[in-house]
């Protein structure tokens, strides 16, 4: 197994995700390795999910579907709710796909619902070629902040999370998990570097560390000291946490940097 990161190296709330017994030194929590592997050898996502136990991931996949059935079936006068919302506010579709890297690299359609207007892909390639600061912004989060192709009902949706809500689709397809890291586009991977390898060695989730502990207001290297903490920390107790905090920030949506 790989070894817990000095908690001293992190920046504070990722030392907190580390040391707290929510995240650290759970009992059959991440994969079995015989030795930790030197940076130039470390092992591919394939050969760590080779390497994990076969109960541990029946349990969390059973808990998945359990868990995705019951909040889309609870959930679904809301979810028509939302969808109607999305319908009558602005022109185009309901939901709106984007390609995501999935667990052992492989590539998915990440459901959500529409928060921006139709044609949002060919006004984003005008506002980069018109200000080189949005091109800076977006080239160092790939998100800008006062992005002005978000609607109205989109912009609620986004800081309450709520847009999320269709990616428990996604976890019902086997593509993501309730709990996990970040589902990231292609043009991140290089910012993981040989890390990456770790976290997608588990599925991405619908929510995690990241989402719970400050989404876009944390620099970049946080988000992904956060991924691969969970991917070698990640266990029940840690999901229940992560999705009892979840709760909190889609019942009370302040600035949690959801843009």
């Amino acid at each position: 197994m790989a070894t817990t990161p000095n908690p001293s190296t992190l920046p504070h709330s990722v030392a907190l995700s580390v040391t707290s017994p929510t995240i650290a030194s759970l009992p059959g929590s991440g994969p079995r390795l015989s030795a930790v592997p030197s940076p130039s050898d470390r092992p591919t996502a394939a050969q760590l999910i080779e390497a994990q136990s076969t109960s541990s991931r029946v349990i969390k996949r059973t808990g998945d579907i359990l868990f995705s059935l019951a909040v889309l079936g609870l959930g679904s006068p809301l979810f028509l709710l939302l969808a109607a919302l999305v319908k009558v506010s602005s022109p185009g579709p309901v939901f709106y796909v984007q390609r995501r890297i999935g667990r052992g690299y492989r590539d998915f359609g990440c459901i959500k619902f529409r928060t921006m207007s139709k044609d949002a892909d060919r006004m984003l390639q005008v506002l980069l070629e018109q200000s080189p600061e949005l091109k800076r912004e977006f080239g160092k989060d790939f998100k800008l902040k006062a992005d002005p192709r978000i609607t109205p009902i989109g912009r609620f949706l986004r800081r309450s999370s709520l847009d999320e809500l269709p990616q428990f689709l996604n976890v019902l397809r086997g593509e993501m998990s309730v709990v996990g890291p970040r589902p990231i586009v292609r043009e991140e991977l290089k910012r993981y570097g040989r890390r990456m390898d770790e976290v997608l060695a588990v599925r991405p989730g619908l929510t995690g560390l990241w989402q719970v502990s400050g989404r876009n207001n944390l620099r970049y290297a946080e988000r992904v000291r956060m991924d691969v903490t969970y991917a070698r920390h990640r266990g029940f107790r840690a999901d229940l946490a992560i999705i009892l905090r979840t709760v909190g920030v889609i019942l009370f949506p302040i600035d949690r940097g959801a843009y």
